[in-house]
């Protein structure tokens, strides 16, 4: 993702989406939780959607460095004899 700010958001119906802050656009994310959950966890559900949004752009960010790293690896001059 880009240096943007991002925002979680109630999309409402059990919904949290992370969209970029002071837009009003379609979320890059959402997370959907049963009425069962939002009845138990209440306004900890953002809590728990920001750990999982945080866990998932690590993710991200540790796939991003293999892909580098791989590339990398290829890029490497091989010499022949």
């Amino acid at each position: 993702m880009s240096s943007s700010l991002y925002e979680i958001v109630d999309l409402g119906d059990g919904e949290i989406g992370l969209r970029r802050a002071g837009e009003d656009s379609e979320p890059l994310v959402r997370i959907k939780f049963s009425e069962e959950s939002v009845h138990f966890l209440g306004e900890a559900r953002f809590e728990v959607a920001k750990a999982m949004i945080e866990a998932g752009m690590e993710a991200v960010g540790d796939l991003a460095e293999q892909d580098m790293a791989a590339f990398e690896l290829e890029a490497e001059p091989r010499i022949l004899h």
